[in-house]
């Protein structure tokens, strides 16, 4: 019998769905995989934040007076242990799930995060990724790829240093970051991905920079144009530099073409430069439809599930995890979750949209 436990304290039909899944003991059919939601978009990847601390600032993710040295992090006890993620990871690849990407705050800064990976690499058919900061990764690079890390994604917007201790709040140098990503080539997590958040005013000449010291490295980097996640990053339309006229910056001095995306619901659109040395992508998370092929679920530090970047609430499965609910029970409440998904906010949003109080990218996982 499975047992009844309380779940989610937020309304709505998910939640309702969720608790239902879990009291419906007599159900024993297996949830169909992959799992479809409301718009017909399987369920392929999963971000898993582990941490919600991170030792930077940057001004767009976890800013100095939302985030100073008073702000509460979670305890220890409230975060989701490494059984407890390997047991959720091991129930979303049997629905579909191929895709695992590990975030944070800084995920490097969780206490024995190799011993995560470990277990997370020995379930089969996945893609184990993670996104870091690369703050310390120079010197971790080696044991994440020892314990099963297949790539890495780092975090960098500028490849001035000036601008990127400015950008970083903390005063951290460039230097490191980059020694990081040797670090990581060299360890064998390539490609190795470079994540640049493009704020006009801010960083829009660090373009080609980036795209002229990568080039023909075997990097990618990635640019992402600047997003109203959460509700303390000053977001304005304003802000945003346009996908289209980043590829423009670079396309007028350093040819580039279009290619396919590697997989449906992949998030950047890829071009290569022409002379062969590489390719870019291009990320357009406001001017275009970035939810129409999305096929991501959430999980935060502490235990909530997301179906949206830029959700105002998620639903708690730490309680019924904890509380003895069966694997076929959490099973089909993470399906019902899904199915139930009709998320399209980007389709949806304006430059007149209103700011609505949403989850900080930093406790969401990016």
């Amino acid at each position: 019998m499975t047992k009844t436990v309380p779940l989610f304290d937020a309304a709505g039909l998910a939640q309702q769905r969720f608790r239902q899944s879990l009291r419906d003991s007599t159900q024993s059919e297996t949830p169909p995989s992959p799992a479809l939601d409301q718009r017909q978009r399987p369920l392929h990847d999963l971000r898993i934040s582990v941490t919600d601390r991170c030792n930077f600032r940057c001004t767009y993710c976890m800013p100095k007076d939302a985030f100073g040295r008073d702000h509460a992090f979670l305890a220890h006890d409230e975060m989701l242990r490494f059984e407890e993620i390997a047991r959720l990871t091991q129930l979303f690849v049997r629905l579909g799930v191929r895709k695992i990407r590990l975030t944070g705050g800084e995920p490097l800064l969780r206490k024995n995060i190799e011993r995560l990976i470990e277990m997370l690499a020995a379930i089969d058919g996945i893609d184990l990724t993670l996104t870091t900061n690369a703050s310390i990764l120079a010197k971790k690079a080696q044991s994440l790829r020892d314990a099963g890390l297949q790539r890495i994604t780092v975090s960098l917007d500028t490849i001035d240093d000036t601008v990127f201790r400015r950008m970083n709040d903390v005063n951290f140098p460039l230097a490191r970051v980059l020694e990081g990503i040797d670090a990581a080539a060299r360890a064998g997590l390539t490609p190795v991905k470079i994540n640049a958040v493009i704020k006009r005013g801010i960083n829009e000449n660090a373009i080609l920079p980036l795209a002229r010291h990568f080039k023909g490295s075997g990097h990618i980097v990635r640019f992402i144009e600047f997003m109203d996640v959460g509700a303390t990053n000053g977001w304005r339309m304003d802000d945003v530099v346009s996908a289209a006229e980043i590829v423009d910056i670079i396309n007028a001095e350093i040819p580039l073409e279009p290619i396919d995306p590697n997989y449906h619901g992949e998030v950047a659109g890829r071009w290569r430069f022409k002379d062969g040395s590489g390719e870019i992508g291009v990320i357009a998370s406001v001017t275009e439809a970035f939810c129409r092929d999305c096929t991501r679920m959430r999980l935060s530090t502490n235990g909530r599930l997301f179906t949206c970047l830029f959700a105002d609430h998620g639903v708690d499965i730490r309680a019924p995890l904890r509380d003895g609910a069966d694997d076929d029970a959490l099973l089909r409440a993470i399906a019902a979750l899904w199915q139930s998904r009709d998320d399209n906010y980007s389709e949806r949003r304006t430059a007149n949209t209103p700011r609505q109080k949403k989850i900080e990218m930093s406790y969401i996982g990016g």
